[in-house]
């Protein structure tokens, strides 16, 4: 009597817990009927779902006549009116990370407040200009205007406005290129690029939004991110230091930007603005020692400090009395006229050549948006909208972009003065809107003697915070090296490549982590924890003992192609046996005693001899089952399924029972339609239980039975 036959008759003997677990039976509508149905809801028309689709769109609709004035109004117009303050002169500062006038950086910031307030669902993310896509957008505007001919070197400075942006006169020398049939000069085009750009990014994160395809920002990890931030930093930090040394030299184009800028600002060190030098150490010197004091006594006071504003203010001020752009020869930001451009088509014919370009700008703008949003959602109790914030974000490129604004993100650093200053909702950003529009329609051409080095000082001091993660380092390292290594990689190919590069080599590489972490898993044998039914790990744990003659193997990671052989590497060495060796060495004993046999048979002249040998030579093994725990092994693909299988023939065959336990749904289907268990899974009694304790048990009676049937057999 086989294995096989004393399972059979021992079925009804044997008490298996796994009957008392029965799978609901679901009926799976059919792809069309679900489809039909979609279609059915996504047509029909009533006031109900009218109203369900404009609160969707615009949640304003559903919060606003609900305001509670006396409560939300006091928060609301302090931490605005504090945002917009802080808003004005960065706003300005980052347009020379675009390539822009500082004009279209308060238009940006004016219209994204307007439509995130209409639009978005958290009540304290602050939507606006933002460093790392303002550098993103200048790197494509550099280089397409560098493409269409413009000098790079020429100080914008002088360029005269006159309130259109068909021509543009640059240091006394028009030069032109044809847009749509318009003479476009370097501003015109500049910004044309710019908007070009942003309503391709608006346009793809809509298309995202409207697919549902926000899940993609889930391979943007957190240390991706941290390190892709950092390294953009780092490149902010040496586009900007010529501003600080007042140096005149290209933004270079290409791979290597960080690099190949060090070495030209020190080969015109000699060139030195002296003015600009002691201007920009005066600024750095105020401002940090302004955000050391607000760091230091943020619990005593109640508001930010203006530092930005009072720097901008002063070294205005400063630089008109002192006519430092006349003396010095300093570059100053130029006229910022009043009031808004008329609105105008962005130029189609520019998109194809930004294209491309577009997509890490929609991703990463969304990411931001939303993992800003969701953060400062769970710190205030309510809950965000990830596939409305996208769209939101969206609409805050593709509208602006027809207004002549570029990309726009959430930003840190202005959230967390919104939700530190009291903010309560949305009626905060359209209070820093204000803020800026007063400034767009009243004070714009008082900026007109503020130093450029001025504006590379605040974006310079507003990296301090993703400069100091090189601190965290150790300490990341010490809590998983794999993200420590994903951050490292991330920042250095941002840094030193490119921006969009590093992006890509990013993503990529953390990808790569994951699936070498479930390429080489945790495999452990298990014992058993004194008498009770746990098991666990031998070399993680004390006092387990492995039951008698019975291998518990587990695999800690899903089972799929990539990491089949490895699973069975493992398994032969946690088990020390190999069934391919074991019948190869069998046969191989099997030969020489058959050999030995037939020697001794013809010396002795008996013939039956060798038969009776060659049934002596089987060797016993430590143990009769191995049980597999499965609890760990999230899915299985058909590779794992014909791996099983592969493992029940071989150890078979080698006399050594393999049961499964602790699977999970998704497995046992999978193993179910690989017709694992058998024809109508005859077999699945006696393969699959629901604890490793209870296949143990199984394990045993089944040895049991079989030594016993073995016994009758020899006494018969």
């Amino acid at each position: 009597m086989n294995m096989e036959e004393v399972t059979y008759h021992s079925e009804t003997t044997l008490s298996l817990p796994s009957a008392l677990l029965e799978r609901r039976v679901r009926q799976r509508q059919s792809k069309v009927s679900v489809l039909k149905s979609k279609l059915k809801r996504g047509i029909t028309c009533s006031g109900q779902r009218v109203r369900s689709t404009l609160t969707g769109f615009f949640p304003v609709v559903k919060w606003l006549p609900k305001y509670k004035l006396k409560e939300y109004a006091w928060g609301d117009v302090m931490s605005g009116v504090i945002v917009g303050i802080i808003l004005v002169p960065q706003a300005i500062a980052y347009c020379l990370l675009a390539g822009v006038e500082p004009i279209y950086g308060l238009y940006t910031s004016f219209y994204a407040n307007i439509i995130y307030f209409l639009m978005g669902t958290s009540r304290h993310v602050s939507v606006g200009i933002f460093s790392l896509m303002s550098l993103m957008v200048g790197q494509v505007v550099d280089r397409e205007v560098f493409l269409a001919g413009f000098d790079l070197n020429e100080d914008s400075g002088p360029d005269v406005f006159n309130g259109s942006r068909d021509t543009n006169f640059t240091a006394g020398k028009l030069h032109t290129v044809e847009l749509m049939g318009l003479q476009c000069g370097k501003e015109c085009y500049a910004i044309s690029i710019a908007v070009a750009l942003t309503l391709l990014a608006g346009i793809y994160q809509v298309t995202m939004a409207v697919f549902r395809l926000g899940f993609v920002s889930v391979y943007l990890s957190a240390p991706m991110l941290d390190g892709f931030a950092t390294g953009a930093s780092f490149t902010i930090l040496t586009v900007q230091a010529k501003y600080l040394l007042g140096l005149k030299i290209p933004r270079h184009q290409g791979y290597g930007t960080v690099l190949i800028t060090w070495i030209n600002i020190f080969a015109n060190i000699h060139k030195t603005n002296l003015c600009d030098l002691i201007t920009s150490a005066i600024c750095i010197s105020i401002l940090v020692t302004g955000k050391e004091i607000q760091e230091r006594y943020k619990d005593r006071l109640k508001i930010p400090l203006p530092t930005e504003l009072v720097v901008v203010a002063g070294a205005t001020l400063a630089s008109h009395f002192g006519n430092l752009n006349g003396v010095y020869g300093s570059s100053v930001s130029g006229h910022i006229p009043t009031g808004f451009i008329p609105p105008q088509v962005p130029r189609f014919c520019l998109m194809s050549r930004v294209a491309l370009d577009a997509i890490p700008l929609a991703v990463i703008s969304f990411a931001f948006t939303v993992s800003l949003s969701e953060m400062f959602a769970k710190k205030n109790g309510y809950t965000v909208r990830p596939n409305q914030e996208m769209l939101a974000i969206g609409c805050c490129n593709i509208i602006p972009s027809f207004f002549h604004c570029f990309t726009t993100s959430a930003a840190l650093a202005k959230t967390m003065v919104k939700d530190s200053t009291g903010c309560q909702t949305q009626v905060s950003s359209l209070i820093s809107a204000l803020v800026v529009l007063l400034v767009l329609l009243f004070f714009a051409p008082f900026f007109y003697a503020l130093q450029k080095c001025v504006l590379a000082c605040i974006i310079i001091v507003s990296l301090r915070g993703a400069l100091r993660k090189f601190k965290d380092v150790p300490a990341k390292w010490r809590a998983s090296q794999n993200d420590a290594i994903v951050w490292l990689v991330t920042m250095f190919a941002t840094a030193l490549i490119s921006v969009e590069l590093g992006l890509l080599i990013g993503v990529v590489f953390s990808m790569i982590c994951i699936i070498f972490q479930t390429q080489n898993p945790k495999v452990s044998l298990l014992g058993r924890a004194n008498d009770s039914d746990l098991y666990e790990d031998m070399e993680e744990y004390k006092n387990l003992m492995p039951p008698p003659q019975i291998q518990v193997f587990r695999f800690q990671a899903p089972l799929y192609f990539a990491n089949k052989d490895y699973f069975l590497k493992s398994l032969y060495k946690a088990v020390g046996v190999e069934p391919f060796l074991e019948l190869t060495q069998r046969r191989k004993a099997e030969k020489k005693a058959k050999e030995m046999s037939l020697k001794q048979a013809k010396a002795n002249g008996d013939k039956n001899n060798g038969e009776v040998v060659i049934g002596l030579v089987k060797r016993d093994l430590e143990f009769h089952t191995m049980i597999l725990d499965c609890s760990a092994i999230s899915f299985i693909d058909s590779t794992g399924t014909a791996t099983f299988k592969g493992l029940l023939k071989e150890y078979k065959d080698i006399g050594v029972s393999v049961l499964f336990a602790t699977c999970n749904t998704s497995v046992i289907d999978t193993l179910k339609k690989g017709q694992f268990f058998g024809k109508n899974d005859k077999d699945m009694s006696s393969l699959l239980f629901p604890t490793v304790h209870t296949a143990v048990l199984y394990a045993n009676r089944a040895s049991a039975a079989l030594d016993k049937s073995d016994d009758c057999g020899v006494e018969n």
